[in-house]
C-alpha cells in the first residue's frame, strides 16, 4: 500500500511538473532606455570635452596634453631633473586644489591639505589616480578632469555639483616605497 502511495505521488509530481508552461516576464523592455541613456551620456560627454576644448582655446600659450584616459594638463612646473614616478607600491605625498573651469576655487589647498596616497591601492578621484603616476617630484601640473574624471553623476555632495568637470593643480612633494613608510596610510591620523 505504501509504495501505491508513493507512487502516486511521484506520478502526480511527475505530471504536474510536465504540464507547467513557461511562464511570460511580467514587463517587457524595448531597449529604448538603454538606447536613450547612451545618448544623454554621449550628449553630456560631448559638452564637457567642448567646454575643455573652449579653455584649453583660450590659453594658448599654454601647452596643453591629451591624456589617453580622456583628461588633459600641463606642467605649471616641470622637473627636468628626475627620471622616476610613482607606482603602485609607492606612497605619495601632494598637495591639491579643485577650481571650476572658470578659475573659481572651489577647494583649496588649505582645505585639501596634507594629502597621502597609496598609489593604487586607496580609492582617490579617477583622475587623480592616474595623474598622479604621470608627476615626478616636485612637479605642479594642472589637470581637467571630465565629470567621469572627477565625481561624476553624483558630484561630491557639497560643493561640487553632479556632471561638473573640474580643474585640479597638483603639487607632488614626494613620494616613497611603501616599505620605506612607517606608517599605514589608511590609519587614522592622531
Amino acid at each position: 500500500m505504501k509504495k501505491y502511495i508513493l507512487s502516486l505521488l511521484i506520478l502526480l509530481v511527475v505530471s504536474a511538473c510536465s504540464q507547467q508552461q513557461a511562464r511570460m516576464p511580467v514587463s517587457r523592455t524595448s531597449g529604448t532606455f538603454m538606447r536613450e541613456s547612451v545618448e544623454r551620456n554621449k550628449k553630456l560627454v560631448g559638452r564637457e570635452e567642448a567646454a575643455i576644448d573652449s579653455v584649453i582655446k583660450s590659453n594658448p600659450k599654454i601647452k596643453y596634453l591629451a591624456s589617453s584616459k580622456g583628461y588633459w594638463y600641463f606642467y605649471e612646473n616641470k622637473n627636468q631633473n628626475d627620471t622616476l614616478k610613482p607606482k603602485k607600491g609607492d606612497v605619495a605625498y601632494f598637495d591639491y586644489s579643485i577650481s571650476d573651469l572658470n578659475g573659481n576655487v572651489i577647494y583649496s589647498e588649505v582645505e585639501l591639505r596634507p594629502q597621502t596616497y597609496a598609489v593604487d591601492k586607496q580609492n582617490i578621484l579617477m583622475g587623480l589616480r592616474d595623474g598622479i603616476k604621470l608627476m615626478k617630484k616636485k612637479e605642479v601640473v594642472t589637470f581637467l578632469f571630465p565629470s567621469h574624471m572627477a565625481y561624476g553623476f553624483r558630484g561630491d555632495t557639497k560643493r561640487i555639483g553632479p556632471n561638473t568637470t573640474i580643474a585640479c593643480t597638483v603639487m607632488l612633494h614626494d613620494f616613497k616605497p611603501e616599505t620605506q613608510v612607517n606608517t599605514n596610510p589608511n590609519t587614522p591620523k592622531q
